[in-house]
């Protein structure tokens, strides 16, 4: 028995050599992480004429801030559309945790006489789904939530893959037990949702919280649709925008072929621009991750256990 032990401690070191050589290999998988993050970068301060000659380079023939400077002319827009992202991000978050951890703690109640109806019900939205026209009649006809801060809200406030998540993260990080003794105790449902589900569950909040927040930053497509009041246009729609126009006005200038139009074709930011766009987008994101970072990594070992 003693043996047996000794064998399986041993096993369980790693030697120098091996330690070493598994920092090198994360190295390399870091900097192959890295060096397309820093080429993004590098190319935002890149001229488009640098492009033109040498493509995406770590080392252009000439830096420029273009880029940021053709970003940074819609002056109050671009500051209105950061906040307004950031606030729909957040409250929209926040609402959706809610309901949706409440629906969870519901659905993992194995003794609920409908936590299978409802469940089934859930996944059955996952594999079929109403498609755009009917939501754009839904939300712009009958809810007239259109051209409002609630057509960010409402609309995505439940995910089905999300809330079978958060209930996998209940079923399978607290015992059936601990809700017997509370009920025991003579505590209801609210009161255990409260004081034993909310306070074990931070792992898996945060790490759905993370995706979420995700999810919501990146959105352009409901702003595009749906908004046309410039105040409430979102960061991503904005950006969009820019970039199509862009697009537009290169266009008609390559087909013009004037002196002008060249002329033209030759100053507006293209590639730089996108660049540009993709940095004043990823910066909230990359400063938000650490603070969710020691909840994601063992959440998402919790949530991949099938429940």
């Amino acid at each position: 028995m003693a043996s047996r032990t000794s064998t399986d401690s041993r096993l369980n070191v790693i030697s120098q050599s091996w330690n070493f050589s598994f920092i090198i290999l994360l190295a390399f998988v870091a900097l192959f992480i890295l060096i397309p993050m820093l080429l993004i970068i590098i190319v935002s301060f890149s001229s488009e004429l640098s492009i033109a000659n040498r493509g995406y380079s770590f080392w252009p023939e000439a830096w420029t801030l273009d880029g940021y400077r053709f970003l940074f002319k819609t002056g109050d827009q671009l500051l209105n559309s950061y906040i307004i992202t950031i606030f729909y991000t957040i409250t929209g978050t926040v609402m959706s945790m809610t309901v949706m951890t409440m629906f969870s703690y519901v659905i993992a109640q194995r003794n609920f006489p409908l936590c299978k109806s409802l469940t089934w019900m859930l996944f059955f939205t996952m594999l079929f789904s109403g498609g755009l026209v009917p939501s754009y009649i839904l939300n712009v006809r009958y809810l007239q939530i259109n051209d409002s801060i609630w057509i960010f809200l409402l609309p995505s406030l439940v995910s089905a893959w999300y809330t079978i998540i958060l209930r996998t993260f209940i079923q399978t990080t607290i015992p059936d037990t601990l809700f017997e003794a509370a009920r025991i105790d003579g505590a209801g449902h609210f009161r255990v949702f409260i004081s034993i589900v909310l306070p074990l569950f931070k792992t898996g909040i945060a790490t759905v919280s993370l995706f979420n927040v995700v999810t919501r930053w990146n959105d352009w497509f409901i702003g595009m649709l749906y908004i046309r009041n410039p105040k409430l246009v979102p960061l991503q729609t904005m950006l969009t925008k820019i970039q199509d126009s862009i697009e537009f006005l290169k266009q008609n200038a390559a087909i013009a072929g004037t002196p002008d139009g060249i002329a033209l074709l030759r100053n507006l930011p293209d590639e730089n621009l996108r660049m540009a766009c993709t940095i004043v987008v990823i910066l909230p994101i990359l400063m938000a991750y650490p603070f969710f970072q020691r909840f994601f990594v063992r959440g998402l070992t919790i949530g991949s256990i099938k429940g």
